[in-house]
């Protein structure tokens, strides 16, 4: 530990702490633009200046590492001087345009010129301008306002793994710009916006939309996929305008997808506000009465086997809850499944479906195989840790099958089962690099689920590395990469068919079933013939297109649910807004439903549904099922990589019209599928 003071204040800090980190452990605020905690440190903007004993000048405190016996002041005369002068450098050419720049309220420069700025200038030539610059359907720029400070140059570099933007030019002709002026072909690209300290870079879709006053903002959890990345939702009346980060340093740090943060437009479009009935092939609007009693003649004259329900890819915990305990205590029936393709699923233990080295613990592995999975489409955020950890660590990188661009080098060795065989048996290069390895992590996507070999694949594997002390207390390199946010949930409250056999998803493709009840499932593959379904969601999508009955529920957005992410952290996702029309919230429908065939109740209120939901969870998740692993042999197969349609991955997403634009702009985005 380093000792220095700091305004008259004695403090301890570790070696390699920046004099910026200092002042702030002291309990100084330091101003700064270009400084950012995740990114590297470029000294660029000098606002962070303070004084140090015998030093001729002010230092840069973000560039500075503090040492034994520094001696800092951060509130002299002379530093007031420095900043001043600074930020008088930097308003020099800065346009006079806060009333209509969407930056203002949350303006760094605007709150810092106000602290630390001077009452007046001295400038009297023409302001420099700077032409606008294109960067795709989501980035909306004013270069003339850039200060230089070269955030999003660091963070297109560094994190998102997409070094398209830099400076050209020199001195008073530098402009910062993508190379070609195309949109950036990266996932994470929005964040450039909350870096931006000043109103350069701003988000195209919510131009001019509303002042950060006029807004209610909540605190929640994204859906958009399994990682679970913490958000904030903010809302202007009943529509939301935007999505925004929340940081959590074990999940999504500061960073959201760009889906996450724009697909927000399409939970006002297509939006299902007042039930319906078919009538003569053509559906019509009706009142829930009309809806309920359609559902209950049906459901009374039809045997319980012949029923089936099938959960949707971000239905949250309660609405699972509730379904189970519809289909078991009102339907009767054990036909209530949550995946929507034949995937393996061993659910003798939780640890079977999770992500086991956890997405912060990823950054700690010494050797990452890719088996199956693409993880910068299937979870974005979990990728950028993954670079991270092989920018830092050099951690090498392997992937059964050429699966496109990831941001990160990867060797990629031949996409057969056969390797698998050669690596349990010990007969394979790979063999010899796990067990020299202290943390190794073997990511499973659901592709090589899909295989007729997944219980060969899986079950071998991890037999492998219990065998080979990869299983335990301390590190557990066994990672199962989860697609949808409602699936780890559903596996915890075991709704899927009985051993997890395909039992359900046969008799759907046979057309067995006479009922169909669709809690929010959109992405079904079957040919419908004579089943009476009935639709519980939000879009008018495609469950809706081949329902009988609709009822329109509420998004991730209208109503509190609780979610479990990949890694098996249970999160709680808040309500931030209400449904729309008619349309009532997910658990309430089932409630009603259930009270209209059975005449009683599930549950007398929300809060004994979250008792019984958490009650149920504390028990399952502390005890063993009854799962038996099938027989099974192995059977030589390719091992592929499905082809995801990242903007339109879901029915939110779908209706979005960013989104739509998101895939017209980038069609060149790197392939998704595994090269055969």
């Amino acid at each position: 530990m380093l000792k220095l003071k700091v305004n008259d204040i004695d403090i301890e800090v570790e070696k390699g702490t920046t004099v910026l980190q200092a002042c702030e452990q002291a309990g100084a605020e330091i101003p700064r633009f270009c400084y950012h905690e995740k990114l590297s440190i470029a000294g660029n903007c000098r606002m962070c200046l303070v004084e140090m004993e015998k030093s001729p000048k002010p230092i840069a405190s973000c560039a500075m590492p503090a040492a034994e016996g520094m001696v800092l002041k951060t509130n002299t005369e002379k530093v007031k001087k420095a900043r001043k002068g600074v930020m008088e450098f930097l308003l020099a050419n800065h346009p006079l345009d806060c009333p209509v720049c969407d930056q203002g309220g949350e303006c760094d420069l605007q709150d810092q010129s106000m602290y630390y700025g001077i009452d007046k200038s001295r400038f009297k030539e023409n302001k420099r301008y700077v032409p606008e610059k294109y960067m795709g359907p989501l980035i909306k720029t004013q270069m003339t306002r850039c200060i230089h400070c070269t955030r999003c140059i660091r963070f297109a570099t560094e994190v998102a793994g997409v070094p398209e933007i830099g400076a050209i030019g020199r001195g008073e002709d530098m402009q910062i710009t993508t190379y070609l002026e195309k949109a950036m072909e990266s996932e994470l690209s929005a964040n450039v916006i909350d870096l931006c300290p000043v109103g350069a870079l701003t988000s195209k879709p919510y131009v001019f939309e509303a002042r950060p006053w006029e807004l209610k903002k909540t605190e929640t959890i994204d859906v958009m996929d399994a990682v679970g990345s913490n958000i904030r939702v903010d809302t202007y009346g009943w529509e939301v305008k935007r999505v925004l980060p929340r940081i959590n340093e074990e999940i999504n740090e500061e960073w959201i997808s760009d889906k996450t943060r724009y697909a927000c437009d399409g939970l006002k479009n297509q939006r299902l506000d007042t039930p319906y009935i078919k009538i003569n092939g053509k559906l019509k609007p009706s009142s829930w009465e009309d809806a309920y009693k359609a559902i209950s003649e049906s459901v009374s004259r039809t045997k319980s086997e012949k029923i089936a329900g099938f959960i949707g890819d971000m239905t949250n915990m309660e609405t699972i809850y509730a379904a189970k305990e519809f289909f078991e205590k009102t339907i009767k029936s054990a036909n209530l499944e949550s995946r929507e393709e034949k995937l393996y699923i061993n659910t003798n233990k939780r640890i079977n479906y999770l992500f086991n080295s956890s997405i912060e613990g990823i950054e700690k592995s010494d050797l990452i195989i890719l088996i199956g999975t693409n993880p910068r489409f299937e979870a974005t955020i979990l990728n950028s840790r993954i670079r991270k950890n092989f920018l830092k660590n050099k951690t090498e990188i392997i992937s059964l099958g050429n699966v496109g661009d990831l941001t990160y080098p990867y060797n990629v060795f031949d996409n057969s089962t056969d390797i698998i065989r050669e690596i349990v048996e010990n007969n394979h290069k790979i063999s010899k690099k796990i067990k020299q390895s202290n943390k190794p992590s073997l990511i499973f996507g659901q592709s090589i689920l899909k295989l007729k070999s997944a219980p060969y694949v899986f079950e071998e594997l991890k037999k492998y590395l219990e065998e080979n002390g990869k299983i335990s207390e301390e590190w557990n390199a066994l990672n199962i990469l989860q697609k949808n946010s409602s699936t780890v949930g559903s596996f915890d409250l075991n709704v899927l068919a009985k051993n997890s056999s395909y039992e359900i998803l046969e008799n759907l493709e046979k057309n067995n079933y006479e009922v169909l009840i669709l809690f929010g499932q959109d992405n079904l593959k079957f040919q419908k013939k004579n089943e009476f379904i009935i639709y519980i969601g939000s879009h008018g999508d495609k469950g809706a297109n081949i329902a009988d009955v609709i009822l329109p529920g509420a998004t991730y957005t209208e109503q509190d649910g609780y979610f479990t992410n990949l890694e098996g952290k249970l999160q709680k996702a808040y309500k931030a807004s209400y449904p729309p029309g008619e349309a009532k919230e997910d658990w309430l429908i089932i409630n009603e439903l259930s009270s209209f065939i059975k005449r009683k109740n599930l549950y007398k209120d929300k809060n004994q549904l979250i008792d019984a939901l958490l009650n149920y969870l504390k028990l399952n998740n502390l005890n063993e099922t009854d799962f038996k692993v099938p027989e099974y042999d192995f059977k030589s197969e390719k091992i592929f990589t499905d082809e995801i349609d990242y903007y339109h991955s879901n029915v939110i997403a779908r209706a979005s019209k960013t989104m739509s634009e998101c895939k017209n702009t980038r069609m060149s985005l790197p392939k998704t599928g595994t090269d055969n």
